[in-house]
């Protein structure tokens, strides 16, 4: 059963002070399958004082006091990973095998996150003068306003929630209206874990209303947000306008390039599996494949095949691999970029067509024939679209994938080690992955250049945007 999903504020699940909410489907069909509370400016407030006075808690809890309740946290959403991911599936899309994955992941990242809490060191700098003591002390930066999409309802949170937590923060979520029921479950499992009142607040509402009026607050200290780059810089500027401090981590546009030297079944088999996860819904995602010109009739004949080989349908079904895109914005915008291609020389090598009747489907596609001035080719799909490039050299490769603005995820296949030293250094990304798909795992950093935002929900790194530095000289 789909719950109606309430607000977590000040320790206490409760419908928002007007009664508003609003409807959550399910992307398989459309149908009204619970409600969201809605939340207005009163209910904002209530959430920023229970977080103002759950910071001043929270930080003077010991590391290691933190570390032992954000893992059990971890374990209490191991233990409820089946009926979390079910909501998942109901409210996002995804085949449950990649819910179960996003829960079980969650609970890694909360893991590693609350390891790194225990190691937030200062450090002692050695003084010019014998009678002077210099410490370098870290300090959490206060109360965080964080923002969330929908097309990984836990893992967007459970990156900012685990680092803000294990930094000594308290944090406000504003999670997705569209996926609410499994981002709740992952607060439920901290609340449930000893995690104190005003420590954690989850609010959903009008995303316009609330990033404005919680980022301008002078309770806020930090703003995170994963989402498009043209929300992510408004939300920066007016991030910016406050002194604010910001992690953005915006769209992509993946090259994936292909090798004539590399092992193009094995190529194959990981870029299809990369491209669609999530039909497509992923900011690192593989969209422009680029393959160099002496294997690319081959390439394409294969990652044709194995994408054909995708089944399509409702993400609770039996044997499923793929399901619909989690609203029906997705599947206009993808109807137009691949309608716009098309129209202009595009050709169609597999799908190209949203689903028939109910439901936002969308079939794997593949296009080649394309040129760098089309649309589709600058503008992230963000859905279950390949674009096969072919190409020479490996400046040639190396210009195309750098050629827009985005600079997030890359992917490279070869078994040349110039060839690999060449782009480890020439392309503009904030992540490279040669010959696997190695991007996400919570140890490793998680984040872009250009604009795919700045700053890091990964690895050592990810700790260090909620904390302050501070410098104490003593003469004695």
């Amino acid at each position: 059963m789909y719950p109606n999903v309430q607000l977590f504020i000040n320790g206490t699940w409760r419908d928002s002070k007007d009664g508003r909410s609003i409807r959550v489907l399910n992307p398989e069909n459309n149908e009204a399958i619970g409600t969201v509370a809605h939340a207005d400016i009163a209910d904002l407030d209530e959430a920023l004082a229970a977080a103002e006075a759950g910071f001043a808690a929270w930080r003077r809890v010991g590391a290691f006091d933190r570390y032992k309740i954000m893992r059990k946290a971890a374990q209490l959403l191991r233990e409820r990973q089946p009926a979390i991911a079910n909501l998942m599936t109901q409210e996002q899309g995804k085949p449950l095998a990649e819910s179960l994955t996003e829960v079980a992941s969650a609970a890694d990242i909360i893991d590693w996150m609350a390891e790194e809490g225990r190691r937030a060191y200062g450090r002692i700098v050695p003084g010019r003068s014998p009678n002077v003591e210099q410490k370098v002390i870290r300090e959490p930066v206060g109360p965080v306003a964080a923002f969330t999409p929908w097309n990984f309802p836990i893992n967007q949170v459970v990156r900012k929630l685990s680092a803000a937590l294990a930094a000594g923060c308290s944090i406000i979520i504003k999670a997705p209206e569209e996926t609410p029921a499994s981002p709740a479950e992952l607060i439920r499992a901290f609340a449930d874990a000893g995690v104190p009142a005003g420590v954690i607040g989850l609010v959903y509402g009008d995303p316009a209303q609330v990033s404005s009026y919680l980022i301008a607050h002078p309770v806020i200290k930090k703003v995170t947000f994963t989402g498009s780059t043209p929300v992510g810089k408004q939300l920066a500027a007016l991030a910016g306008q406050h002194m604010k401090r910001a992690t953005m981590e915006l769209g992509g546009h993946a090259p994936a390039i292909v090798f004539a030297d590399a092992d193009i079944d094995n190529a194959v088999k990981v870029l299809v599996g990369t491209k669609f996860r999530n039909a497509g819904q992923v900011c690192v995602s593989p969209t422009r494949f680029l393959v160099q010109r002496g294997v690319y009739a081959q390439f394409v004949e294969k990652f044709v095949a194995l994408a054909g080989q995708i089944k399509v349908g409702g993400g609770l079904s039996d044997g499923v691999t793929m399901g619909p895109l989690a609203n029906d914005r997705r599947v206009t915008a993808l109807t137009k970029l691949v309608g716009e291609a098309v129209a202009q020389g595009a050709k169609v090598e597999l799908g190209g067509k949203a689903g028939e009747g109910l439901g936002n489907f969308f079939a794997p596609t593949v296009l080649s024939n394309l040129t760098p001035d089309m649309t589709i080719m600058n503008d992230e799909p963000f859905g279950p679209v390949a674009l096969m490039v072919p190409f020479d050299t490996v400046e040639e490769a190396i210009t195309e994938s750098n050629r827009v603005p985005y600079g997030l995820a890359s992917y490279a296949f070869t078994t040349s080690t110039r060839t690999a030293h060449a782009l480890s250094y020439g392309i503009e990304a904030g992540m490279l992955s040669i010959n696997h798909q190695g991007i996400g795992l919570p140890e490793i950093p998680f984040g872009g250049v250009k604009d795919s935002g700045y700053g890091s929900e990964g690895g050592t790194e990810a700790i260090e945007a909620y904390l302050n530095t501070k410098l104490v000289t003593q003469f004695n």
